[in-house]
Parts: structure tokens; sequence; C-alpha cells
């Protein structure tokens, strides 16, 4: 099971991949990072990226299950996608033992990258990502 820095190393090794981090969306902050930023600081990048998940898992739209309860268990979304003109943001919510606050965000070249292997991928990491 990796721990936070082997899962950002596997994440770069995907095709077209050029930056990943693990981001607490409840504060903004990266709790580890890898390879390059869109904006050439991973901390404003994290803290960007955060209010964007934020977003989406406190509204209630997201968060319903589609029978009116909204219950149920894990995170609220299981992953976001933001299209750009160049590239992928994928960003993947990793259910913890505490409060599942943290998720993982992979920057794609558009190009290169390959968004539904990153997906899949990225799920399988947050799966066996250790924390701790």
């Amino acid at each position: 099971m990796p721990g936070i820095d082997e899962c950002l190393l596997e994440a770069m090794a995907l095709p077209g991949a050029r930056g990943a981090s693990l981001v607490d969306w409840t504060s903004g902050l990266a709790l580890g990072t890898a390879g390059d930023s869109p904006v050439g600081d991973h901390e404003t990048t994290a803290a960007e990226t955060a209010e964007l998940a934020r977003s989406a898992a406190e509204f209630d739209s997201f968060i319903g299950t589609g029978d009116g309860t909204g219950a149920e268990a894990g995170p609220p979304v299981e992953d976001l996608i933001v299209t750009t003109r160049a590239g992928y943001h994928v960003l993947r919510f990793v259910e913890t033992s505490f409060d599942s606050s943290v998720f993982l965000h992979l920057w794609l070249d558009r190009d290169t990258g390959n968004l539904a292997l990153a997906r899949i991928r990225l799920r399988d990491l947050a799966e066996r990502l250790v924390l701790g």
C-alpha cells in the first residue's frame, strides 16, 4: 500500500501527467506534490482546486443519491474533471478513516494524456493510499 510520495510518483507515471498533488480540501493545503503546477506554485494550485472540491462536496445537488435521502457511504463525490484548452484536471476524492477531506489532483496534458486511464488509475491509487 503506497504512501503519499509513492502514490504521487505512480500518478506521474501516467501518460501525459504534468503534475500531481494530494490536497486537503478543508484547509486548501497540499499534503504532497510531484511534477509541475499549472500556475508555477503548488500551494496556489492546491488552494484553488480545494475551492472547487469543497463546492462539489458541499452542494446538495452533487451529494444526493437520487432517491432523496442523500445517504451514501464514503466521500460525497467520486471525482471531478475540468477540461481546459491545454489539459485535463482530475480530482479524485479519497476515502479515509478520519474525515475524508482529501483528494488527489492530477494535471494531464490534453494531447498526450489518457483521461479514461487516468480516472481508472486514480481510483485505484485512492483506494490503496495509506494516510497516517
